[in-house]
């Protein structure tokens, strides 16, 4: 499809207040410009907290009116002068982590949140302010990952829903990649049962490691364990002593993912799972804690120990797991996945908190 041939309108959810509901519109269609594909979009996450994002719970920060909407699966429409890879007709993963071209430090995620900087606020509040719950959605032609269809489709039989998986497990493997985990090492994800918990031990899994997973929820963590021999449990029960002494129990750890949501800042897993490292061990801290945390320093000194915090992922990332699911060693099927159209956008958001820490999945198909 070339520029001529894009509709000259689209329907899209919209944001004009945190104090409001988004709502369907109908405006412009996005055109192509140097550095930019437009895509049809065919799928979108949709995140389990989102209605906490829009209505201004978790405190966002985002330029208003917005398109809102997250990562997701499309099909180019049309692309700008200088594209020399992307062509109309390719499937494509969407991107939603934005960085700057003559800054790379410089990042934002469009439809979500405007970054931690000024510099990020003047690229959402710019060129790439509007997201993917809509049927169109202009996007940086480096944030248009092309997928291997013939590979993915038609040799593994995933649908587009199983596509749409990319989105949430790109977040814990640019944790799981930055503390660099290798085949055969042992590594913590806590909390395990929530949503970016699950897809953590999922691609660990994949990596190559053993996992030992945490989390409250005694009946959730036992699934885990029964779902793979690779998989040991271990209760969070805020003694934690008792907690250090079961993790212990595994032999030498050699890494630590943490993805703790907002509430956690008072857990006493921090700790346990902190002392629990080998000498050298990595710790990787990739979850939005409200408050602060108290570290046993000496024990970080004297063992050597790497804590290191990410905020998303890199390029390469996206590519290294990529990589994973075509070789067939990280799998995107085994998931329930419920589809939304843009008008049923909020049972869409209703599901997907409901659906927090399972295996099921919620998704906007404009």
């Amino acid at each position: 499809m070339s520029r001529d041939e894009l509709p000259k309108t689209h329907r899209a959810l919209v944001l004009t207040s945190t104090t409001e509901s988004p709502q369907i519109k109908t405006i412009p269609t996005p055109q192509p410009c140097p550095g930019s594909a437009i895509v049809r979009v065919v799928a979108a996450n949709i995140i389990s907290y989102s209605k906490d994002v829009y209505n201004g719970t978790r405190n966002y920060t985002f330029p208003l009116p917005l398109v809102i909407g997250t990562s997701g699966i499309g099909r180019v429409a049309a692309v700008g002068p200088d594209a020399v890879l992307l062509k109309p007709g390719d499937l494509v993963f969407i991107d939603s982590f934005i960085r700057g071209r003559d800054d790379s430090e410089t990042a934002f995620l469009f439809g979500v949140h405007e970054g931690h900087s000024e510099r990020s606020k003047i690229l959402m509040r710019g060129e790439w302010r509007d997201a993917t719950y809509a049927e169109y959605a202009k996007v940086p032609l480096e944030n248009c990952y092309p997928l291997n269809e013939a590979l993915l489709r038609e040799k593994f039989g995933y649908e587009i829903e199983h596509l749409q998986e990319i989105s949430g497990l790109m977040v814990p493997y640019g944790g799981l990649a930055d503390i660099d985990l290798k085949p055969g090492e042992t590594i913590i994800i806590a909390p395990a049962t929530g949503s970016f918990g699950r897809m953590a031990v999922k691609i660990a899994l994949a990596m190559g490691a053993r996992v030992i997973a945490m989390g409250r929820n005694r009946v959730a963590l036992h699934a885990l364990a029964e779902s793979d021999a690779r998989i040991e449990a271990v209760q969070i029960t805020e003694d934690w002593q008792g907690d250090l002494r079961s993790l212990q129990s595994f032999g030498p750890i050699d890494a630590y993912f943490d993805i703790s949501p907002p509430e956690a800042s008072s857990s006493t897993h921090f700790k346990s799972c902190l002392l629990s490292l080998r000498n050298s061990g990595r710790a990787s801290f990739m979850g939005g804690l409200n408050g602060d945390l108290t570290i046993p320093i000496k024990a970080v000194v004297s063992r050597d120990l790497q804590l290191r915090g990410k905020w998303m992922y890199s390029r390469q990332n996206v590519k290294s797991l990529m990589k994973l699911i075509e070789m067939g060693l990280l799998k995107l099927d085994g998931r329930k996945v419920e589809k939304f159209a843009l008008d049923d956008w909020e049972k869409g958001f209703d599901l997907a908190a409901k659906m927090s820490g399972t295996d099921g999945t919620a998704i906007i198909v404009p």
